[in-house]
C-alpha cells in the first residue's frame, strides 16, 4: 500500500536534496510548494505569501490522496514547521486510510549555518536559483516559527 513520507526541518536544513533520494529509491512522487512557489510564481508572493502557501497546500494535498490512490508513496517537502502543521497532516492522512511518517532532518547549528551562507552565495550567484535566499527577515521568522517535533511525532531522525 502507498504511503506518505513527510519531511520536517528548519530551512535549509537539507530536506529537499533528502526527499529527492528518497523518491529515487521509491519511485514515488515528491510534492514540494517550493517547486510551485519559485518554478510557478517566481518567488514573488510579497504579503500574500502565507494565503498563497495555504492554497498550494490544499492543492498539493488533493494531488498527495490522487496519486496514493493510484498507488504510489508521495514524499512532502513542506518543512513543518509547527506543531500543529504536522498534527494536521497527519491527520488528514490517517483520516484517508494511509499509513504518514515523519522524517526529521536535524543538523547541527554550525553546520545549518554554513549550509545558509552556501545557499545565499548560490541564489545570489546564479540567479534562476531553485531556492529562496535567506535574508536575516526570513531567517527570524523561519526561527522563530520552528518547534521541533516530539519524539512521538516523528518515525525517523535523520
Amino acid at each position: 500500500m502507498a504511503k506518505i513520507i513527510a519531511t520536517c526541518g528548519r530551512i535549509c536544513c537539507g530536506k529537499t536534496t533528502y526527499a529527492k533520494s528518497l523518491i529515487k529509491k521509491s519511485g514515488g512522487v515528491l510534492l514540494s510548494c517550493d517547486e510551485i512557489t519559485l518554478g510557478v510564481l517566481g518567488g514573488q508572493l510579497g504579503d500574500r505569501h502565507d494565503e498563497i502557501l495555504q492554497r498550494i497546500q490544499q492543492y498539493l494535498l488533493t494531488k498527495a490522496l490522487e496519486i496514493l490512490r493510484n498507488g504510489s508513496d508521495v514524499v512532502l517537502d513542506w518543512g513543518l514547521w509547527t506543531s500543529e502543521e504536522r498534527s494536521r497532516i497527519r491527520h488528514f492522512f490517517i483520516e484517508h486510510g494511509f499509513e504518514y511518517e515523519l522524517h526529521y532532518l536535524d543538523i547541527p547549528e554550525g553546520e545549518w549555518m554554513e549550509r545558509i551562507k552556501k545557499r545565499n552565495l548560490a541564489v545570489t550567484a546564479e540567479k534562476s536559483c531553485e531556492s529562496y535566499l535567506v535574508d536575516e527577515g526570513l531567517l527570524r521568522k523561519a526561527s522563530l516559527l520552528f518547534e521541533p517535533p516530539s519524539d512521538d511525532e516523528i518515525c525517523l531522525v535523520i
